[in-house]
Formats: C-alpha cells, sequence, structure tokens
C-alpha cells in the first residue's frame, strides 16, 4: 500500500501518523510505502507513477480535499484503487463518503475490501472529485489560499469580512442542451454533498450516479443568513428559497466578465467561459463497508 502524505494539509502535521500507519500495517502484514509532497502537483506524479507500475493494492491521500485532488489526478481512468486518510482543514469527499474523522479510526480502511466506481468531473479540463464553484466561494477560496492558518473559524471570518462587498452575478448556462439566465450569489458544482466541515451544498449528491448538482445560491439577505447557515449544516439546503439545485451530465457558461473559481477548494485564475463534463465511474474509491450502499 501507498500512502502519499502532505504534512502541509489542514490545521498542523504530528509526526505520529508516519509511526500509525506502520505499526497497522504491520498488524495486518501489509507492506507500507511512505512518501511525501514536495511541492504543488508532486502527488499527482507519485500517483501516476503507481498506477504505472501496479505494484499496490491502494494509493492512499493522506491530506485534505486538495491532495485528495491531487492524486485522483494521477489515477482517474486507471485501474488503481485510491483511499483517503483524512488531515485537511475541510475534508469534504472524505466525509461525504462515511470515513472517519478520527485518524486512527480511519486507519480501517487500509484493509477494507470495499471499493466503489466513483464519479469525477472536468472544470474547463480541470478534475474535481468533490465540489467546485464560482462565484463568492470562488473570490473566498482565493483570499484562504494566502492565509498561514486554515480550519473552520479562519474561513468563517474571511467569509463575514467579504460578503457585502461581492456581488450577484448574471449567469447564461446551457444545461444539456438547454439555455438558461440566471442570478448567482455562488454557483456551485457538486460531485459529492458537502464542501467540507459537514456544510452540505447539495444534500442528496451521489458520486455514483453518472450527474452533477448545479447549485445556484442567490445573495442571502443579512436577516435570514442564521436560518440559511442552519440549512446548510443540517442537510436541508435545498428547502431554502434562495438555492435551486438542477443536474446535469454537461454544461457550459459565460460571463460578461471574468469570474473567480475554485477546483475543491483550491483558487484559480478568473475565467469568462466555462466548459464542464462528467466522467462517470472514472475513480475506483476503496469506503467503508457501511457507506458503500448510500452514496
Amino acid at each position: 500500500v501507498l500512502f502519499i502524505i502532505n504534512k502541509y494539509a489542514g490545521t498542523g502535521y504530528q509526526s505520529s501518523v508516519d509511526g500509525r500507519i506502520v505499526s497497522v500495517c504491520e498488524a495486518l502484514n501489509i507492506e507500507p510505502t511512505l512518501e511525501f509532497t514536495q511541492r504543488r502537483t508532486h502527488a499527482t506524479e507519485l500517483a501516476q507513477q503507481a498506477a504505472l507500475s501496479k505494484k499496490f493494492d491502494i494509493v492512499f491521500a493522506v491530506g485534505g480535499d486538495g491532495t485528495v485532488n491531487e492524486v485522483a489526478q494521477g489515477l482517474v481512468h486507471t485501474q488503481q484503487i485510491m483511499g483517503i486518510l483524512p488531515k485537511g482543514s475541510g475534508n469534504g469527499l472524505a466525509r461525504h463518503l462515511g470515513i472517519p474523522m478520527d485518524f486512527k479510526k480511519s486507519l480501517a480502511l487500509i484493509d477494507s475490501p470495499h471499493s466503489i466506481c466513483m464519479d469525477s468531473f472536468l472544470i474547463n479540463n480541470k478534475l474535481s472529485v468533490n465540489v467546485s464553484g464560482i462565484g463568492f466561494d470562488g473570490h473566498v477560496a482565493g483570499l484562504f489560499a494566502k492565509e498561514e492558518k486554515r480550519g473552520l473559524i479562519g474561513y468563517s471570518k474571511l467569509v463575514l469580512k467579504e460578503f457585502h462587498s461581492f456581488n450577484e452575478f448574471s449567469i447564461e448556462i446551457a444545461i444539456d442542451h438547454t439555455t438558461y439566465k440566471r442570478d448567482a450569489f455562488v454557483l456551485a458544482f457538486a460531485n459529492s454533498s458537502q464542501f467540507g466541515n459537514n456544510a452540505r451544498v447539495s444534500p442528496h449528491a451521489s458520486v455514483c450516479d453518472g450527474l452533477l448538482d448545479v447549485c445556484f445560491i442567490r445573495k442571502v439577505p443579512i436577516a435570514q443568513t442564521i436560518g440559511f447557515v442552519k440549512k446548510m449544516f443540517t442537510g436541508h439546503i435545498e428547502k431554502s428559497a434562495w438555492v435551486d439545485i438542477v443536474r446535469a451530465k454537461h454544461l457550459t457558461l459565460s460571463f460578461e466578465e471574468p469570474l473567480p473559481y475554485h477546483v475543491d477548494g483550491e483558487a484559480m485564475k478568473p475565467e469568462r467561459n466555462f466548459s464542464i463534463t462528467v466522467l462517470p465511474a472514472s475513480i475506483n474509491m476503496v469506503v467503508p463497508k457501511d457507506s458503500a450502499n448510500r452514496i
């Protein structure tokens, strides 16, 4: 089993992580290989090499959603099985898949025989496995990337600081060959159900249905923000009058001016035109036994 470890993911790295991985593997009579990422895209390179070598039963991403995305880039459309040991600040895809946030408990996946054929999608030819978005969340992602401290508290502070100054935008969108015009504050593309930290942008999204949940979110009036946030964290955001969710296999969008966006939480350079396509059953992902039939 290969473990691709990002020491800089989340709120900090504990050296005990390495020892726990090795100890569990020894107890299971499994040979572990530990690789530490040295730079951006290094995880993708390591994953590609692993898939080509066919030496490993499972390749684990040990980190947050950014690390998961990079490893998935190296394994998409291959037979290699992938796993996640969550060590990030949000861990959106891991939470959706039912992987324990307690690192010791998540190590049980090392010996799990259960895997699924999971969807992914492309946004302007960039692979996304969890949730990507255009608009306010892309704007905040760009600012958050410059912050030294990670975590929900720091992210929430940025949201509150930037909320007033960011405006809704007009969208011309073609969804499976039907064109719509909408206004939105956030336009989220959800393969899984949540951004991370149990903030569910599309509670009924599935990573195995061959469809993408397209979430139009308007700018919520200040007086209604508490109720809106409560719906998001309790899994009822689709009941909000400020949210509309449709499902699609392919969509194209155009804007009057470049807009900020993110791919699985990683900020990208603003663009005007977008093409988004689902890649059905494109990643083999190991999951807990009790999650295999509900994701």
